[in-house]
């Protein structure tokens, strides 16, 4: 079992508390308070709700591989860029591309295309 320490968010009870958390197999198997203060934070993941991954001028396994060193673990994306550009088939290498790494992406329909000014 591998033991994180460290003042835990608790969004769902609406406080912060100095504990660890105890993983097992890459699951969470307890969740422990103490007395002790410490100065990081353990925060639960992120999913950034919408994003344009073009804009980032990466595919989306490289903006995987830099995002969930910030906490963030999913993004919902709309791909009007890439299928501005590309079309259809762009947008089917978003979602091939994204399938190769464990971060979930969500693609919705391209909000504007063609575009418009």
């Amino acid at each position: 079992m591998k033991v994180i320490s460290g003042n835990i968010v608790d969004v769902l009870n609406s406080e912060i508390y100095p504990g660890t958390i105890g993983i097992t197999d890459g699951r969470i198997s307890s969740i422990a308070k103490e007395d002790r203060g410490y100065e990081n934070f353990i925060i639960p993941p992120l999913v950034d709700s919408h994003i344009h991954i073009e804009s980032s001028m990466m595919v989306p396994s490289e903006f995987a591989r830099l995002a969930v060193r910030h906490g963030t673990v999913a993004v919902v994306s709309d791909p009007h860029e890439i299928a501005n550009v590309l079309g259809l088939e762009g947008v089917r290498f978003m979602i091939r591309n994204g399938k190769g790494v464990p971060f979930k992406f969500c693609f919705g329909a391209p909000s504007c295309v063609p575009a418009t000014g």
